[in-house]
C-alpha cells in the first residue's frame, strides 16, 4: 500500500530532483554534474581511488578478501547520499535507471557467467516494496548481456550497519548469507561499498558453493581521505 501511494504521488506531481528538490527531473543537471565518477586511477582490488594505479592499496592491504576486484560508479558523497537514501528509504524507483546508466558507463563488464544481487532483509523490501540492489542488477545485467540468478539467501536479519566500525561490520554479517551452488565466475551487484563488508560475506559464500572468481559492482562507493 505505501509504495502504490508513492508511485500514484509522482504520477500526479511534477518530477522533482531527488537530491536537491530542485528542477523536473529525477536528477537535475546540477546534481548530476556533482557526482564524482570513480573512473581511476583505482586500487585493482577494491577499486577505492588512488594517486596512481596499484594492486592493493592503503584500504585493503593486508586484509583477506574473498571478492576478486570491486568497481564503483560514483563516489558516495554530496548528492549521492542523497540519491541513495530517496532510492532506498523513499521509493523513488525511476532512479534505478539513472543508476544503473551511470553503473555501465563507468565500470566495465566483468568477464563472468552470471550476475547476482544482495539479497533484501525481508522486512526491509515488504515496508520498500522493492530490492533496490536487485532491480539495479536486473538492468545491469540485461545491458551486458548475462543472465541474472538469485544465487544468495539470507539466513538471518542482519542490524543495519550504519555508525559500526569496519570489524564490527564485518562480524554483523558474517554468516548472513548462503548459497547452494554457484558458477566459476560472478558478479555480485549491491547498490553501495562502504567497507566491503557485505559483499565480502556474500563472495565469501559464493566462493564456498563453487565459484573461483567474484567482482562486484556497486552504483557508489565510500572514499577515504
Amino acid at each position: 500500500m505505501g509504495f502504490c501511494r508513492v508511485d500514484l504521488v509522482g504520477l500526479l506531481l511534477p518530477e522533482r530532483c531527488a537530491a536537491c528538490g530542485a528542477g523536473e527531473r529525477i536528477v537535475c543537471p546540477s546534481c548530476l554534474a556533482a557526482l564524482r565518477l570513480l573512473r581511476g586511477p583505482l586500487c585493482a582490488c577494491c577499486g577505492a581511488p588512488t594517486v596512481w594505479p596499484v594492486e592493493r592499496c592503503a584500504e585493503c592491504s593486508g586484509r583477506r578478501l574473498a571478492f576478486s576486484s570491486a568497481r564503483a560508479a560514483v563516489a558516495y558523497e554530496g548528492p549521492a547520499r542523497a540519491l541513495v537514501a530517496a532510492w532506498k528509504e523513499r521509493g523513488r524507483r525511476r532512479l534505478t535507471r539513472v543508476f544503473a546508466d551511470l553503473l555501465l558507463e563507468v565500470v566495465p563488464r566483468p568477464p563472468v557467467e552470471v550476475i547476482t544481487f544482495i539479497p533484501a532483509d525481508p522486512t526491509r523490501s515488504l515496508w520498500r516494496g522493492q530490492n533496490p540492489a536487485e532491480a539495479l542488477a536486473r538492468l545491469v545485467a540485461l545491458e551486458w548481456d548475462l543472465p541474472l540468478e538469485p544465487l544468495l539467501e539470507r539466513t538471518r536479519r542482519v542490524p543495519p550497519q550504519r555508525g559500526l566500525t569496519r570489524t564490527a561490520r564485518r562480524q554483523n554479517v558474517r554468516g548472513a548469507f548462503s548459497a547452494t551452488s554457484a558458477p566459476k565466475s560472478v558478479a555480485v551487484v549491491d547498490d553501495v561499498y562502504t567497507t566491503g563488508a557485505t559483499v565480502g560475506a556474500a563472495a565469501t559464500e559464493l566462493r564456498r558453493a563453487g565459484a573461483r572468481a567474484v567482482s562486484v559492482a556497486t552504483f557508489a562507493r565510500a572514499v577515504r581521505r
